[in-house]
């Protein structure tokens, strides 16, 4: 019997492989399939920011405790902004909470590709995990905020509203904004590496572009339904209405909604597009 050619034999089984071209599908799928790895980086990154501190997770109490009262004298006691009838270390607090969510998950997953260098170039994995790992890895963050924030509402006599069942959609919503904003910046890191000069900057300006310090009750219609086009103004008066009985937030919070899908899904095929060129890059 005549074996076959081992030369002839391998060039039936070579396989091209070439980078994709234009917009291609997010593979979503593949994401799920490598969940163990997203889980991982989660409790890697979350062990990675208090490693060798000295307050350890208290930095997620005492960096929005600062601001809150820094907030309350300038703002609050100073320039007397109004508060919608609440207490005004409450009132910027339980905006403070989601936006520390927020901002700290942008900036982490906007340097998460570049931090993750050395993993990118070695194995494969489905690079949309690298992001997502760095938002969710704010929940800790935001859970001890948020313990903090109750026990406000206990010392100042202010209950929870039935509304709270919603208080996950608005989670969710900053998640999602978080997200696609990081995917955008994360992505463009990678090819323009002074992206990351203009995180903070950022940052801080869309802090005093949310209302945080000030109620977006201030602002009339159609103004305000307008103003939800900022998507972090719709998760904070979604986060008083349904902790402190805020007036409902009306129409900004569908505004939000949809600006916030809109950064999502783009960013989510930018950073596809743009991901052939990562472990050259990065």
């Amino acid at each position: 019997m005549e074996l076959p050619n081992p030369i002839e034999a391998d060039a039936e089984f070579d396989i091209i492989l070439e980078p994709s071209s234009g917009w291609v599908s997010l593979q979503l799928r593949h994401v799920w399939e490598f969940r163990e790895l997203l889980f991982f980086l989660v409790w890697r990154d979350i062990k990675v920011r208090y490693k060798q501190t000295v307050l350890g997770a208290a930095w997620a109490i005492l960096q929005p405790v600062f601001t809150m009262v820094v907030f309350s004298v300038f703002f609050g006691h100073l320039a007397r902004i109004p508060s919608d009838g609440l207490p005004y270390p409450v009132f910027s607090f339980a905006a403070l909470v989601p936006w520390g969510f927020f901002s700290n998950g942008l900036v982490a997953a906007a340097d998460s590709l570049v931090g993750n260098a050395n993993l990118i170039k070695k194995i494969y994995f489905p690079r949309l995990i690298v992001p997502i790992s760095a938002v969710l890895s704010g929940s800790i963050d935001f859970l001890l905020a948020f313990i903090v924030l109750l026990c406000m509402m206990v010392g100042f006599h202010i209950w929870p509203t039935i509304h709270i069942i919603f208080l996950p959609f608005f989670f969710l919503l900053a998640f999602t904004t978080a997200l696609g904003v990081g995917l955008w910046l994360s992505a463009m890191n990678v090819q323009f590496r002074d992206v990351r000069h203009t995180v903070g900057f950022l940052v801080q300006a869309w802090l005093f572009c949310t209302p945080i310090a000030y109620p977006s009750s201030l602002l009339r219609e159609p103004w305000r339904s307008l103003y939800g086009l900022n998507p972090m103004a719709g998760v904070v008066e979604g986060f008083r209405w349904a902790l402190l009985g805020t007036p409902a937030p009306g129409a900004i919070i569908w505004v939000s909604m949809l600006a916030s899908f809109a950064v999502l899904i783009s960013g989510a095929f930018y950073f596809r597009r743009m991901e052939r060129i990562f472990a050259d890059t990065v």
